[in-house]
Formats: C-alpha cells, sequence, structure tokens
C-alpha cells in the first residue's frame, strides 16, 4: 500500500478543520457539554446570542446548524458572534446532521461536512461579509415581527390577565422580601462581568439574591449565595440548589411542574409557579409581588435586538407585559455598576486618606508627645490601613 494513500486516509492531507462531533437538537442543552475543539451541531432557526456566547466561551472549534442561523425574521446576534470569534459556521446543513454519531470526528471544508472520507451534509460555510448581508436583510423582518408581537401579547394577556394585573397565582415565599432591594440574575448578555461589577454593592447593601436557572450557577461562582432559585432544577448544580434558602419551580397552568422530582429527590424544600411566562419573568413577578423596593436585572435584554434575538414569541409578551408591571422598581445592572462606581471612587478614597493622615501627622509634630510619637503614629498608621481595607 502506498504511503501517500495511508496520510489520505487518516486525513492529515485533507483541507478544513477537524474535531470531535457534539450533537443534540436542542442548543441550550448542548452548550453545556461542548469542550475545546469540538464541533457542536445542532437545530436551532435564528442562533441567538445567549447561544453564541456560551459556544465561544465554551471554545469550540466549529458549529454545524441544521436550521438558517439567520432565517430573516429579524436580525439575531448569534452567528455575528461566532464568526467574528473565528468560529466555523455552517449553516442550513439538514436534519441529516442530527443522525451523526455523538463524538465523531468530523471535518468541515467549503460548507461540507465529512465524517471520515464520507460527506454526510453539505450547508453554507458563514463569512463575516455572508453574515452582515444576511443581517441587512434581516432588518426588513422587524415590522412584520413587531406587528405579530403586538398580537401574541394581546393573546397572552388573555390567559394571564389575572396574574399580570391582580397578581394571582403568585407563591407565598419564605425569604422576606418586602422594603428590600433585589437582584435577580439570569445567564444571559454579559451576566458575569457585570456581576463581577457589582460586587462592592452586593457587600453593602445585601440585596435579596435570586439566581434565575444557571444565573443562580453564577452567582456561587461569583462567591454569593443565592437566597431563591427560580427555573427548572435540572439546570441548576446540585451543590447550587442545596445552599438555597428556597426553590421555585416553573409550574405548567394545571399544577404539573417536571421539574419537581429531581427538588423531591435531593430533599430540597420547594414551591410551584404556575404560569405560562418564562422563568426570568416568574422571578420579577415573585419579588415585585412580595413588596421589593427596587429590582435589579443582571444578564436581562436590554435592547430591541436582544428583546427580540431569543425568538420566543410565546415568551415575548410576557417579557413586555411584566416590566410594565415592575414600572420604575425595575433597573438595569449596567447602570447600577456604573453609578455605584462613580460615587465614591478610587482617587477620592486616596486623597481623603492623604489628607487625613497629614493632618495627624502635623498634629503630632506641633504637640510635644517625645516617645509616645512612634507608638502613636504606627496606631494610627495601622488604623487607616484597616480603614482602606473596609472600603475597598
Amino acid at each position: 500500500m502506498k504511503i501517500s494513500g495511508l496520510l489520505s486516509r487518516s486525513g492529515r492531507e485533507l483541507p478544513g478543520l477537524t474535531g470531535l462531533a457534539r450533537v443534540d437538537r436542542h442548543a441550550e442543552a448542548l452548550v453545556r457539554r461542548v469542550g475545546r475543539g469540538d464541533i457542536a451541531v445542532f437545530d436551532q432557526v435564528d442562533l441567538d446570542r445567549r447561544t453564541a456566547d456560551a459556544l465561544v466561551a465554551a471554545g469550540v472549534a466549529g458549529v454545524v446548524n441544521a436550521a438558517p442561523s439567520i432565517s430573516g425574521r429579524f436580525p439575531n446576534l448569534g452567528p455575528e458572534i461566532l464568526v467574528s470569534a473565528g468560529i466555523v459556521l455552517v449553516d442550513g446543513a439538514g436534519a441529516e446532521v442530527l443522525r451523526i454519531k455523538d463524538g465523531s470526528r468530523l471535518r468541515l471544508h467549503e460548507g461540507r461536512v465529512y465524517v471520515g472520507d464520507t460527506e454526510v451534509a453539505c450547508g453554507v460555510e458563514q463569512t463575516v461579509n455572508s453574515v452582515a448581508d444576511l443581517m441587512i436583510e434581516a432588518k426588513s423582518g422587524l415590522s412584520a415581527q413587531l406587528e405579530a408581537f403586538s398580537a401574541n401579547t394581546i393573546e397572552f394577556l388573555r390567559h394571564e390577565r389575572a396574574l399580570i394585573i391582580d397578581r394571582v397565582g403568585v407563591p407565598d415565599v419564605e425569604v422576606p422580601i418586602r422594603g428590600r432591594q433585589v437582584l435577580v440574575v439570569a445567564a444571559g448578555y454579559d451576566h458575569t462581568a457585570v456581576l463581577a461589577a457589582l460586587k462592592h454593592f452586593i457587600r453593602e447593601y445585601h440585596p435579596v439574591l435570586i439566581g434565575v436557572e444557571a444565573g443562580a450557577d453564577a452567582l456561587r461562582t461569583a462567591g454569593h449565595r443565592p437566597h431563591l432559585i427560580v427555573g427548572d432544577p435540572y439546570q441548576v448544580a446540585t451543590d447550587t440548589l442545596k445552599v438555597a434558602d428556597e426553590v421555585v419551580v416553573p409550574a405548567q397552568p394545571d399544577g404539573f411542574a417536571p421539574g419537581l422530582e429531581r427538588i423531591q429527590d435531593l430533599g430540597i424544600g420547594a414551591v410551584t409557579f404556575p404560569a405560562v411566562s418564562n422563568p426570568e419573568d416568574l422571578a420579577l413577578l415573585l419579588a415585585e409581588a412580595h413588596g421589593a423596593e427596587l429590582v435589579i436585572t443582571v444578564g436581562f435584554h436590554a435592547t430591541l435586538h436582544e428583546f427580540l434575538d431569543r425568538g420566543r414569541s410565546g415568551s415575548n409578551p410576557s417579557t413586555f407585559l411584566t416590566r410594565l408591571r415592575l414600572g420604575s422598581k425595575l433597573v438595569d445592572g449596567h447602570a447600577v455598576a456604573a453609578l455605584y462606581r462613580s460615587r465614591v471612587s478610587a482617587g477620592a478614597v486616596l486623597l481623603m486618606v492623604l489628607a487625613a493622615l497629614a493632618a495627624v501627622i502635623a498634629a503630632l509634630l506641633v504637640c510635644d508627645v517625645g516617645g509616645a510619637f512612634g507608638v502613636l503614629l504606627r496606631d494610627t498608621a495601622k488604623g487607616v490601613v484597616s480603614w482602606v481595607k473596609r472600603v475597598g
């Protein structure tokens, strides 16, 4: 057998990107188990920013989407994030890719998907320029989406009017919320960075911490203990569930809660929240109904594009009406972090410390204290250092 034939079959001379396939029809489930260098294979129309951010953070080398990542309904943000990060995106590859065996070694080249030497699917390899062109075309679909959203909002209000207007169905919780500030964290846009920026705010004001599914894990990773967890328990780490004061499990309108079984297996107390809204909105309604003074959100949608980016026509009306329900109580975490930082800057603290230290030294030099000067100066210095640590 010729050596060149061996090399060709081993794939060493074949062009394109190679990696292990991680296959799941649902992208949200897949992002929890992909690793660096893997090729993620899933089926999601209009790839959203949250999923794309998770794939970039996982370090995947390529993405194969059975469906169009940009359908043209609205300008979703996911594909742009992937290609900007240098991740190969093969789009519209068809349902055949979902039959690829998990763990197989894939090769992607010019939109074609290979297992070994066999081509198993063919799509379109997106580039920065092609994504930009598709985004321009997709902007024309915004008006149609907004019209559909208006109709869905009216329909949603018919079914959930009692919850949104009269708070009917909101469960009682043991965590004291009335009159307190509440921080609600979801695993969304820049949630890790915003949570880090709010570290000093949390330390000073001690708000009620509510984690929405993976947002509860983010709180714990940042060194905080969530008081409440809202969402599907299967989306939260076991250790995080055990340290929370209480868990609120979303339930269907008839009262059936699919995630309650895991809570019961762990021996953790929980309450159910029957509604068709998404977990983020349920957390906000819960805080508002129990008398929160201020509700600060981290990882939630903030702009029109982000609001439409999820592409969930059933939940968007819930999101819109929930924010109307909270009104002026609702504040974005980015704004709180910016305002809190500007209130006491590091330069102002340093200037105040230096001024106080100079005044103390001047007073000691004027007074005739003899040998006590050194002792007093050391004690004063220790006190200043301790105060700076507490402020910082």
